[in-house]
């Protein structure tokens, strides 16, 4: 044998057996659920003992679909979906019907100037050229939403470039933004898994004014870097006068349940270029070349 003949595969494709076993004939054996392809049957997939298998595919999928974008590190952002842009947030201020309303729309209007700096630092992050090996660098991931997360991913969309989005089935409906490139808009039924897909690849984070979903999330990071779990990154909470009027990191130090170091982790900053000038100087000396290559020479 010169040239053989060696077939790259003998069993049939998964897809090939699903289309085979919908053109089964119909009988009492082949109707009863029992009989469905394991990977065909939503009610076996969807059994409460079958959690640890759906914790996995939530898991691999996105790596997966990750890996074959070429997408190397992300950029993550944080951030209220309350949080308008400034013009609807002026809307909502000459709205106001009674003094409790136009007093959250103020806060809204004062914090509206954030939609744009997340917009312009999205913009920046995203003209990061690929690395050596072809792969791409601070993507923009947002977690799929309105407002901050919007203006993250509509800062990508700006300048031409592809940005992710990681939404989550809630109670009442939640759908992608706009401006999330369809083939990076993932859904996730667990937040522990959505969490872990944010911080799987990021290389720097901001966080913007927000909820409870964002200290969640912020939190988590914190922990992460403080107990060692992690490498420390750039954690970039915007808004000093938010973050500190909600958080009392000095009391924290004072109570003992924090040491000063720990206020390490994070900076503040007010502006997108404050905030990229940060992420530059942080990896201006790493050695790992994956890292260090996309920020050029200044």
């Amino acid at each position: 044998m010169t040239d053989p003949k060696v077939p790259p595969r003998v069993f049939a494709r998964a897809s090939e057996d699903a289309e085979t076993a919908r053109g089964i004939a119909s009988t009492p054996q082949t109707e009863d659920p029992a009989y469905r392809l394991a990977f065909q049957d939503m009610d076996f997939l969807l059994r409460e003992d079958l959690r640890p298998v759906r914790f996995q595919l939530e898991l691999l999928k996105p790596e997966l679909l990750l890996a074959e974008a070429g997408i190397g590190s992300t950029f993550v952002f944080y951030g209220s979906a309350r949080i308008p842009e400034p013009e609807k947030a002026q809307a909502m201020l000459d709205m106001a019907q009674d003094e409790s309303a136009r007093k959250v729309a103020e806060s809204l209007v004062a914090k509206s100037r954030y939609y744009d700096e997340a917009r312009k630092l999205a913009a920046i992050v995203s003209e990061v050229p690929p690395d050596a090996q072809g792969m791409r660098q601070f993507v923009v991931c947002s977690g799929g939403g309105p407002s901050i997360m919007e203006a993250a991913n509509r800062g990508a969309c700006d300048v031409g470039a592809e940005s992710i989005g990681l939404n989550i089935v809630l109670p009442h409906e939640q759908a992608p933004n706009p401006y999330v490139t369809p083939r990076l808009s993932l859904q996730f039924h667990y937040f522990a898994l959505r969490k872990m897909h944010f911080l799987l690849h990021a290389r720097a984070l901001a966080a913007f004014p927000g909820g409870f979903g964002t200290f969640d999330e912020l939190f988590e990071l914190l922990t992460l870097i403080q107990t060692g779990k992690i490498d420390p990154i750039p954690v970039l909470l915007f808004g000093r006068d938010f973050w500190n009027r909600v958080v009392n990191f000095e009391a924290l130090c004072e109570e003992g349940v924090i040491s000063p170091r720990d206020l390490e982790i994070f900076r503040f900053v007010e502006t997108a270029d404050e905030a990229w000038d940060y992420v530059k100087a942080f990896y201006a000396d790493r050695p790992d070349p994956m890292i260090r290559y996309p920020m050029g020479e200044e």
